[in-house]
């Protein structure tokens, strides 16, 4: 077996056991340490079988595929986060999804621009695609991060019952629309211009796909579990290096996002723009659409309020990448300028989240 596939087989397995040897206590700090490397590399292998799964069912399906599946692991995480308590967990969700947010709609999408620009000076997409995905983006970061700061039913940044409701059916909603158009009504749309390289690959057999599905499920398992072991130590570590509680979402965000930022990068540099704005935009509205329906769920169970809306400085972030996601999208091309504009978008974003 080649070095590869051993690793990706092997990390899940480890992952579990470690789990049931550390789970309901709190380990000494090598444990600690272990279960944090094992838990960043289940976040690495899950995508692994993921796309091993995805190219077999071919795309658009394989994008969304791997778009459910790192939003899975980011459910597990914040709800994860959120029972075990603490300061700073009524802000999590917000925290992390906005985060999401700005990870893919300026890092992911910059990136990847800037990467695809290195051997032609323009890069090409599917507008009709990356304009119906991104006004679905716009839709789901207005209706959950923006509209709770200037509701006046509840104290601010917060929802009613009956507002909570409505926004976590409506983010679901807005999800399934997507995924209808992507996958069945305008699938055409979201699949790459020209000659795919990627389609003339060896598929993987039926045999490799069954055993990377119940990879999949097995690392998923690991990573929601291994993430309670972790989740006091790194809070206290942002703590304790005089960090504001927010750094947590943004760290949960880049821990579950970094393999999805090598898939879209990767896909860039081949040439295969729509992949990775598939990746980056259906990974946006998949952080959203699912995790809100889900956390305004698990809120019923947990004690404190549930923060969702977002400060002045935010809600200007948000403004911004609308506005520049706009300006790229409509076109259907791009060049070094809109990569390195989102980037520093990007830069500004962490800047900000560091030293509000």
């Amino acid at each position: 077996m080649e070095w590869r596939r051993w690793w990706t087989v092997a990390v899940p397995v480890a992952a579990i056991a470690l789990l049931a040897v550390s789970w309901g206590r709190y380990g000494p700090g090598w444990l600690i340490a272990l279960a944090a490397i094992l838990l960043g590399a289940s976040v690495i292998a899950a995508v692994h079988h993921a796309e091993v799964v995805a190219h077999r069912v071919g795309e658009p399906f394989g994008s969304l595929l791997l778009a459910v599946a790192v939003t899975v692991i980011e459910v597990g995480l914040i709800v994860t986060l959120m029972l075990s308590g603490g300061d700073g967990t009524a802000t999590l969700a917000r925290d992390t999804v906005f985060a999401a947010l700005m990870i893919t709609c300026n890092g992911i999408v910059g990136l990847s621009f800037l990467v695809a620009v290195v051997r032609r000076p323009v890069t090409r997409f599917n507008a009709e695609g990356s304009r119906a995905a991104f006004a679905t983006v716009i839709a789901l970061a207005t209706f959950t991060l923006v509209l709770p700061t200037f509701t006046e039913s509840s104290s601010p940044g917060t929802l009613t019952t009956g507002q909570l409701g409505f926004v976590a059916v409506a983010s679901l909603m807005l999800w399934g629309l997507f995924v209808f158009a992507q996958t069945i009504r305008h699938r055409d749309y979201f699949l790459p211009l020209g000659d795919d390289p990627e389609a003339h690959a060896d598929c993987p057999s039926d045999g490799e796909t069954a055993i990377s599905g119940v990879l999949l499920l097995v690392s998923l398992v690991a990573v929601v579990g291994l993430a309670k072991t972790v989740s006091p130590a790194l809070e206290a570590a942002v703590v304790g290096a005089g960090l504001p509680l927010g750094v947590v979402g943004v760290v949960i965000a880049l821990l579950v996002l970094l393999p999805e930022s090598i898939a879209a990068v990767r896909a860039a540099r081949r040439g295969r723009m729509q992949i990775a704005l598939n990746l980056s935009y259906g990974s946006t509205i998949a952080s959203i659409g699912l995790t809100v329906p889900v956390i305004a769920m698990a809120s019923i169970w947990m004690d404190g309020s549930l923060v969702l809306g977002l400060p002045p400085v935010g809600i200007v972030l948000v403004a911004l990448t609308g506005a520049l996601g706009i300006l790229t999208v409509v076109p259907g091309r791009a060049t070094i300028i809109q990569g390195g504009v989102h980037l520093v978008v990007f830069a500004g974003f962490l800047a900000l989240t560091i030293a509000p």
